[in-house]
């Protein structure tokens, strides 16, 4: 066991690497690359998947997708194959600073996307099932509706309620709460849209 002393440097050091990690803009770099453009100044002005589909299509919407979701993943399992914290420490500190990071990247002047791929990556580290079961609640609700946003909103909300119920560690509870708390609030212009009718749909 590591001393109080130690225990903070670990977790500050994997707080700055989830954040680095997070700040990876995936979309941008791949719209910059295949187009020359600068994704911030397309759509909505999101570095996330949604947007890239408008330029790119559906098949780097998944890429993309499936990237930023990795990219939560990572900085979250090195924090728990790394560490002997069991409380899960570590964990959650790596995944909340892996969607800051998405979403207020430092190598795109703070503008980046909404967190959700790298969010439900965090919470697939943390709970294989929980992810999953997130991720097809998306799926399922995005389906129906038409709305990513809505699928978003949905699946992030109930993340809580289902780490709960699968008898995980109350800092996992905690986290999850607060992730949905924080991409909701990404996602506060999108309400807007959604209540008045006005929200884009996904073909």
């Amino acid at each position: 066991m590591m001393n109080d002393y130690m225990f903070y440097i670990v977790a500050f050091g994997f707080c700055v690497l989830a954040y680095l990690i997070g700040s990876i803009p995936t979309g941008y770099l791949i719209v910059k690359i295949k187009t020359g453009k600068d994704i911030r100044e397309v759509g909505s002005g999101s570095t996330g998947a949604t947007n890239v589909k408008r330029v790119l299509g559906k098949k780097w919407f998944f890429i993309v997708m499936i990237l930023d979701a990795i990219k939560g993943a990572l900085p979250v399992i090195l924090a728990k194959i790394l560490t002997d914290d069991i409380y899960g420490i570590n964990a959650v500190l790596a995944s909340i600073f892996v969607i800051i990071g998405h979403s207020k990247p430092i190598f795109l002047q703070f503008r980046g996307g909404k967190s959700v791929a790298s969010g439900v990556g965090t919470i697939l580290a943390l709970n294989w099932m929980v992810g999953l079961i997130i991720a097809l609640v998306w799926g399922v609700v995005t389906y129906i509706s038409k709305y990513v946003s809505l699928g978003s909103i949905v699946a992030l909300a109930i993340s809580p309620i289902l780490m709960y119920y699968f008898k995980n560690p109350i800092g996992y509870v905690i986290y999850c709460a607060i992730a949905m708390i924080y991409i909701i609030y990404l996602h506060r212009q999108n309400i807007v849209r959604l209540i008045k009718g006005e929200e884009n749909k996904v073909r």
